[in-house]
């Protein structure tokens, strides 16, 4: 069996109770999750994730941006026939047909 060791940290409670629910739902553990981290970090030699300095600022502009986006197809959808069916044609894809 593999040796192991053992490690303390200092993490804010609600922080702490909120990422193990989040590791709870997919099965496993703050320590297995931790384990993942730093074994990922060996394979990629590095942090196994992008670490860039956004500013807040453009993260609110990437957000208004993608928003505009899809409310653009939101609306454009609107505008196009291809994608209306009619209250009969609904009704039979929902399962609900008279």
């Amino acid at each position: 069996m593999a040796k192991t060791s053992s490690f303390q940290m200092r993490i804010n409670p609600t922080v702490k109770k909120r990422v193990e629910d989040i590791y709870a739902d997919c099965g496993m553990t703050l320590t297995d999750a931790i384990n993942i981290f730093i074994q990922q970090s060996i394979n990629v030699r590095g942090l196994p994730f992008l670490v860039t300095q956004s500013s807040k600022e453009a993260l609110h502009e990437q957000a208004a941006a993608l928003l505009m986006a899809e409310l653009k197809k939101g609306e454009n959808s609107v505008h196009s026939d291809e994608d209306w069916i009619s209250e009969e044609e609904m009704l039979t894809e929902l399962g609900l047909g008279r």
